[in-house]
């Protein structure tokens, strides 16, 4: 008999473990709020503001998985260069050609990697049921798990919680965080570019906070901006003309002229799961941790998620049993905590003004472009470590 497995939450990770899953065997429903129609989400004009850096581990699971071909079909923007500096003269750059590959990773919209899963579901026989309610009770049996709504109850071997930093099956199931809210938001903006598709994605650290640029399919590119919030709470009640004039004087390195499309404000938060599982419950994604979005690495830290997950349940005859579960949580957390607090390091080192420091971490740029064989460890592990 097939172990069967509830996902409640069908974003791009949760997504991702239904579909590995059932291709290892598992009968697969997927608890949702809002579902899609993905052939709609594909064939669609409009372009999402809100975009993931794809690495190259995260690029082999989505072939695996048979969303890749989907994904390259459509609005994909593969970058080759990675850039980060502080000073224009003591600048890091990673380049694809240094590790003899064609490209670091790609920059794609997260609705289209969400529907070019969701269009393996039904090759793969998931279900998907509408939800729309908050879950309100989690039943531990010793051979199940129920999960209750106010108006059905769902058994299954294994409940994974891949319903996002505000996990209401983590609360349910009484799991604890540690973490806090930064002293910053960011604010993502879509823009369209006069300018040719460009393959260098770069970050600029400056004292209010980091900067970045990311081109998407040409003429598409986001834009990044740290600040305080209640900069960025005025910048996004300004007109887009207005906005762009403030882009203008503070994004220096943009190729082309311009226009605004979209802007939306993002509160920045550290939190991680104390536990990543508790009976037959098991936390991926933000539901287990989330990161300081500085590199991009969220989105593929929950897919090593699933990837570890499902190689720790393959060929198993009870999908929920503690001793899996333990296993899962034992390989990801170490390596999610390293990358959590690697960005912290980044962000934090790199927002203070002292004269020391800033010298300090300048030269350390300098240093690491110059570093060989250690700027390609780091440029491995950029690219998900699979090479």
């Amino acid at each position: 008999m097939k172990n069967k497995v509830v996902i409640v939450g069908g974003g791009m990770v949760g997504a991702a473990a239904a579909v590995k899953l059932a291709m290892q065997g598992a009968d697969v429903t997927v608890l949702e709020h809002q579902p899609i129609t993905p052939e709609n989400v594909l064939s669609s004009d409009k372009v999402d503001i809100r975009i993931s850096a794809i690495n190259r581990f995260s690029e082999a699971l989505l072939d695996e998985l048979g969303a890749m071909p989907l994904l390259r079909e459509g609005r994909i923007a593969p970058y080759q260069q990675l850039e980060a500096y502080e000073q224009p003269s003591n600048r890091l750059l990673f380049d694809c050609a240094d590790m003899a590959e064609s490209h670091l990773g790609h920059l794609i919209e997260n609705s289209l990697v969400q529907a070019s899963l969701w269009h393996q579901f039904e090759k793969w026989g998931i279900r998907v049921e509408q939800v729309t309610s908050q879950p309100t009770e989690i039943e531990y049996g010793v051979e199940d798990v129920v999960l209750h709504y106010a108006d059905k109850i769902y058994a299954a071997d294994l409940l994974i919680a891949a319903d996002g930093g505000r996990s209401q099956v983590r609360q349910l199931a009484n799991i604890g965080t540690t973490g806090w809210q930064y002293q910053q938001s960011c604010m993502g903006i879509l823009i369209k570019l006069d300018a040719e598709q460009q393959i260098k994605t770069w970050q600029q650290f400056k004292p209010s906070g980091p900067i970045a640029f990311l081109p998407m399919q040409a003429p598409y590119a986001n834009l990044i901006w740290y600040q305080d919030s209640d900069t960025l709470a005025s910048l996004a009640k300004m007109s887009n003309a207005q906005l762009k004039a403030q882009i203008e004087a503070y994004f220096f390195e943009l190729p082309g002229d311009f226009s605004v499309c979209e802007k939306a404000v993002f509160p920045l938060t550290r939190q991680h799961a104390n536990n990543y599982s508790k009976g037959r419950v098991v936390l991926i994604g933000d539901a287990a941790h989330t990161i300081n979005p500085l590199a991009g690495q969220g989105v593929n830290l929950g897919f090593k998620d699933v990837a570890a997950l499902a190689h720790c349940l393959e060929n198993q005859p009870d999908l929920g049993a503690f001793s899996l579960l333990k296993a899962y949580e034992k390989v990801r957390r170490k390596d999610n905590l390293a990358m959590m607090s690697m960005m912290d390091a980044c962000y934090f080192g790199f927002s203070n003004e002292l004269a020391p420091l800033k010298l300090l971490r300048n030269s350390a740029l300098k240093l690491a472009n110059n570093a060989g064989p250690l700027k390609k460890q780091v440029l491995r592990h950029a690219m998900g470590g699979v090479f």
